[in-house]
């Protein structure tokens, strides 16, 4: 990671750790470092979303850069956008921050930037001057909405008569999550559908599948839950129990290894996949290959191998014959059809993984560069001796957040109460030297 670009772009608080300086720089910087003629905008639905887009817009177009603004749309949605037509794509998302937080979301030709691409723009946010050196038009178009829904209808994809509650968190995906499920489903409700600027994410979303579980009731057959960016989606059946990212792959991984489609019998996963999972899969003998905690790295992966499917417990899932992002509406209508032709529930379809005891602690307000500390580290060391290598282990500094991030995942919930336990009062201690 750089100084300003994340795991997933850059994000932060607006006018604090994103400014409208940093804005016009990047839409400046677009101009040396990937010469293009056409950027497409699209955001989310926070208050400052429009703000960011305008002085991206600004930077761009004082290079003699046209730029079409998508208006509200969501993350996948740019991405496949920017892949078809091979043209740079920018998402201004937080993704499931709060609304006061504010993102930007790089793709260039469909992929998220290299690191070294990031770099070059990072290098613009201290020298930017505010000048015009040319005049690029700016155009409101529909052309990013309808290029996905041709995408979408092109899909092998199956009606179902399932009735399903989908939670949109008053995000990016409110109105076109709308339009395809009155398309695929027998019947649907939709809640966390008003945004206001404030309320993306609140109380609401794949953060909170609280939200979505008060509302499921004998009249719904599946419920999904997605984030403020659309990218990801979490499952619940009739009877409120959920469906993390992990289980997701898990059905769509064995769906596709029975139509002959799961390259290589394999599925990408993260370390912080639980490990009954990788468990479960390795039962039905497909292999797993763990990367680190992020998109990106899923998708590299998936790349590199000519995998096909891959994602993380947070709901963000990437089926590459479809699309080389995550989007959350893709692979719920995807899951649909599974449902569909296999005519089995959900726990049918999970009835055989059992997930070991897992938690995860956000130690906040210390310094994130604990975790290199001499101390963590020799602790690090003694505690995968302790659990074995039957466990999850990961301790990381947060990429979106001011935290760092201790997940544990073990068969002996005891010894993972206990060793959970010592590794949070160590780096609290660390910190208040």
């Amino acid at each position: 990671m750089g100084k300003y670009f994340g795991t997933d772009g850059i994000r932060g608080e607006v006018g604090k750790d994103l400014t409208l300086k940093m804005a016009y720089a990047i839409g400046k910087s677009l101009k040396d470092i990937f010469n293009p003629k056409t950027i497409v905008i699209g955001k989310d639905t926070r208050e400052s979303s429009q703000t960011l887009a305008m002085h991206i817009a600004s930077g761009a177009m004082s290079c003699g850069i046209d730029v079409i603004d998508a208006g509200v749309v969501s993350t996948p949605m740019i991405a496949y956008f920017s892949k078809t037509k091979q043209m740079i794509g920018i998402m201004i998302t937080a993704s499931h921050n709060p609304f006061h937080d504010n993102g930007i979301k790089l793709f260039n030709k469909g992929v998220k930037l290299t690191e070294q691409e990031e770099r070059n723009i990072e290098a613009y946010f201290d020298h930017i001057t505010f000048d015009y050196k040319g005049a690029g038009s700016f155009t409101e178009s529909n052309e990013v909405i309808n290029t996905y829904l041709e995408f979408i209808h092109a899909l092998p994809l199956k009606k179902t008569y399932k009735s399903v509650l989908i939670d949109s968190a008053n995000g990016a995906n409110t109105l076109i999550a709308s339009r395809l499920m009155s398309a695929y489903t027998k019947s649907f409700s939709q809640i966390g559908n008003t945004p206001n600027g404030k309320n993306i994410n609140l109380n609401c979303g794949s953060t909170h599948l609280e939200h979505l579980k008060k509302h499921m009731n004998a009249s719904y057959d599946i419920g999904f839950s997605f984030d403020g960016d659309g990218d990801r989606v979490l499952v619940m059946d009739h009877e409120g129990n959920p469906y993390d990212g992990d289980m997701i792959i898990y059905i769509i991984a064995r769906y596709l290894k029975s139509i002959n489609k799961l390259t290589h019998n394999t599925v990408v996963l993260t370390k912080m996949s639980n490990p009954g999972i990788v468990k479960a899969l390795k039962a039905h003998n497909i292999k797993t290959l763990r990367v680190d905690v992020g998109d990106k790295y899923v998708h590299q992966a998936l790349t590199k191998h000519n995998y096909v499917i891959g994602g993380e417990n947070s709901g963000h899932i990437i089926y590459k014959d479809f699309l080389d992002t995550g989007d959350g509406l893709l692979i719920a209508l995807l899951l649909l059809t599974i449902l569909e032709e296999s005519n089995q529930s959900l726990k049918a379809l999970t009835s055989d993984v059992v997930f070991y005891p897992q938690k995860m602690v956000n130690i906040k307000n210390v310094d994130k560069n604990l975790v290199t500390h001499e101390l963590v580290v020799q602790k690090m060391t003694e505690v995968k001796k302790t659990l074995g290598d039957d466990a999850l282990i990961l301790l990381r500094p947060s990429g979106t957040e001011p935290l760092i991030r201790v997940t544990l995942a073990h068969k002996d919930e005891t010894l993972l109460d206990q060793t959970m336990e010592e590794i949070v009062t160590l780096i609290q201690s660390l910190g208040d030297e």
